[in-house]
């Protein structure tokens, strides 16, 4: 181990990973910057994939819990355990360019003031669709990737988005840490929304740089629409609305999540996957699960810095945009200076 601390600490939660972990550790040996750790954590794979990685390079820190603690649990493990300044959370089916890591400290030069950056993600066989660029949240309070599987506009800027996504993110590590890091009860799926979320409720704000990129796979160990996917995806975004929205902007958009929900468990019904969907609905809804939700709702609004307006001027305003995967970047205030 070096004797001083890395600027950077990069992540990597792997679970049956071995199709992909070897070409993002690949694109981790190209980068410009260099000086950083990589701590792994193993949520009891099978394939031997993470043992193999760092028996090939052992200066990667391999965590091993012993269980498969799920996304969030087992970034905040490695978040303890890291040393750098910055914190990367990289999924290891993203593969980053060459000057990521290197376009990433160049946006905190930028806005030192701004501590948490989300890249540009493009699809990984189709490099010339975006993946995402940032999270947006709509007034309904549903979450998406913006731009998912949509062309790159020749002038993407960079500016303020509603939430990063956690295939790919950089975020100041006390910071992480003192807001307790991802909600652990979410196991995996919208745990980076609703960071994201209190992040904006901490007064918080969230860049967007397309200089930094990476081409993912996406949901690579789960598959994209998979019952777990789908299970989880539906029950979390419930949470994350019911967790973080402000009290005045909940009573006015209740009727519009409620509204929307019902629409997406019957697109599910046309497609034949409405099961996962009712049965996220009600593990969300549940006395059990949902008090504690509930409870941290209440520390959360006791505490938040921005209000109703402050947080629905974030979103994209029309309660479908997911339909279209709408691209919502707004001007970043330091850039009007």
């Amino acid at each position: 181990m070096r004797s001083s601390p890395p600027l950077l600490s990069i992540i990597i939660v792997s679970y049956q990973s071995g199709p992909t972990l070897e070409r993002c550790l690949a694109g981790l040996r190209a980068q410009t910057l260099d000086d950083f750790e990589v701590l792994m954590v193993d949520n009891a794979s099978s394939d031997g994939a993470p043992q193999a990685a760092v028996a090939a390079n052992p200066s990667i820190r391999l965590l091993e819990p012993g269980a498969n603690l799920g996304f969030a649990a087992g970034n905040n493990l490695a978040a303890r355990e890291a040393r750098g300044r910055w914190l990367v959370l990289l999924n290891p089916d993203a593969y980053a360019q060459p000057d990521w890591l290197e376009a990433l400290i160049a946006g905190t030069l930028r806005h030192p003031e701004v501590r948490c950056f989300t890249s540009l993600q493009m699809v990984a066989d189709e490099p010339d669709l975006m993946d995402g660029a940032g999270d947006v949240m709509t007034s309904a309070g549903i979450p998406f990737r913006g731009g998912y599987r949509r062309r790159l506009p020749p002038n993407l800027r960079e500016g303020e988005v509603f939430s990063a996504c956690g295939a790919a993110t950089l975020i100041d590590r006390d910071l992480f840490l003192s807001l307790g890091g991802f909600d652990e009860r979410f196991f995996c799926y919208c745990e980076d929304v609703d960071l994201g979320y209190r992040l904006r409720l901490a007064g918080e704000a969230t860049l967007l740089l397309p200089a930094a990129r990476v081409e993912h796979v996406g949901s690579a160990s789960t598959g994209v629409r998979s019952d777990f996917a789908v299970f989880h995806g539906s029950r979390n975004r419930i949470w994350t609305f019911l967790k973080n929205t402000p009290p005045l902007l909940l009573w006015l958009t209740t009727p519009l999540h409620v509204a929307v929900t019902a629409g997406l468990l019957l697109l599910h019904a046309r497609r034949g996957d409405a099961a996962p969907v009712v049965r996220g609905i009600r593990a969300a809804l549940k006395r059990e699960a949902l008090d504690p939700i509930l409870a941290s709702r209440r520390e959360l609004q006791a505490s938040r810095k921005a209000g109703s307006w402050d947080i629905l001027r974030a979103m994209a305003i029309d309660p479908v945009a997911f339909f279209g995967r709408r691209i919502v970047i707004r001007r970043y205030r330091s850039l009007d200076r």
